[in-house]
């Protein structure tokens, strides 16, 4: 009798396991650290070395490869979706409004995946080499470092209008900016923290022109020389930095612009002008290992928006389209 007792109790456990193991596998697969350690132990070593080699040619291209991942997260979460061509079934996020003419590195993260191909086969997707890509640029231009949590599959589809509804736009005042990262699940103090991102890179005329000429809480002599470099209409593909002062160092100058009312678009200045979000300016302006710190944890956060795990999606084998 004591023997069927055992025998039940053991068959009952592994019952459970393996259930547990059925609904782990097919809804509640999380991201994690060492998501690739079997199948592609290399995953991390392999992206390291190609984003810095192409930081130390083009360091610029690391804001591109950090607002990629942003504009891909926020549409329908990190799945890769963003790099996708438009094909017969889709019009993609390419050409949504954040993206058309402005959105760059595709030709990186196509660089970086075929060497992962090499590597490992069918096994890594196009959505978790962007966010290790996005991580590696920013310590690349001197920012801090995170554990990137892996797992996420890439996409079958991307929506265009999708891309136009969610990104934020350059125009959003404060309360725009809140409810848009809100819809993310993300906090006033993720928005802050994740603008501060903006300490690196360039903007287009057309995303600042409104801020220069219309705006009053912005320097009157910053408004003048950039006005200088984007008139009124023409030269909308002029491009200028959205930190004036270190573009390819990940700093916390971006804060210090602020507090001179050199931000260089409205949504940037948006962030100190006299509202909720001026505290936190303050304090990452005066301290730079506080920003490192929280931007650490929110971009943890944001890169863990919606991903598609177990067997939703699939592993890209070419990450410009569905295979």
């Amino acid at each position: 009798m004591h023997s069927m007792a055992k025998a039940w109790s053991l068959l009952l456990h592994l019952i459970i396991l393996v259930f547990g193991a059925f609904v782990e596998g097919s809804h509640g697969s999380k991201l994690s650290q060492n998501y690739y350690k079997s199948t592609c132990p290399q995953v991390l070593s392999i992206v390291k070395a190609k984003t810095e080699s192409i930081l130390k040619k083009k360091p610029r291209m690391g804001a591109s490869l950090l607002r990629l991942h942003f504009h891909d997260c926020f549409v329908n979460g990190c799945d890769g979706s963003i790099l996708l061509d438009d094909d017969s079934t889709f019009i993609g996020e390419k050409t949504a409004l954040a993206n058309n003419n402005s959105a760059r590195g595709f030709e990186l993260v196509d660089y970086i995946k075929a060497e992962m191909e090499k590597t490992c086969p069918g096994v890594v997707s196009c959505a978790d080499i962007l966010a290790i890509a996005a991580r590696d640029s920013t310590v690349v231009l001197g920012g801090p470092s995170w554990k990137v949590k892996l797992g996420r599959r890439d996409s079958i589809t991307a929506s265009r209008a999708d891309a136009n509804k969610f990104i934020p736009a350059p125009s959003f005042t404060l309360s725009a900016l809140k409810s848009n990262f809100h819809a993310q699940g993300l906090s006033l103090k993720d928005l802050v923290t994740l603008s501060g991102a903006h300490t690196i890179g360039l903007a287009r005329c057309t995303t600042f022109r409104a801020h220069i000429y219309n705006d009053s809480n912005i320097d009157p002599s910053f408004a003048k020389s950039l006005q200088h470099k984007c008139p009124r209409t023409g030269k909308d593909n002029i491009h200028r930095r959205l930190d004036l002062r270190t573009p390819i160092s990940f700093d916390n100058f971006y804060f210090r612009n602020l507090l001179k009312k050199k931000g260089l678009l409205r949504s940037d200045q948006e962030l100190f002008n006299g509202k909720s979000a001026d505290s936190l300016v303050k304090k990452y302006a005066a301290d730079s290992s506080k920003f490192f710190k929280q931007f650490t944890k929110s971009m943890i956060k944001m890169s863990n928006i919606k991903p598609l795990t177990g067997n939703s999606g699939q592993i890209r084998i070419n990450c410009r389209k569905v295979n």
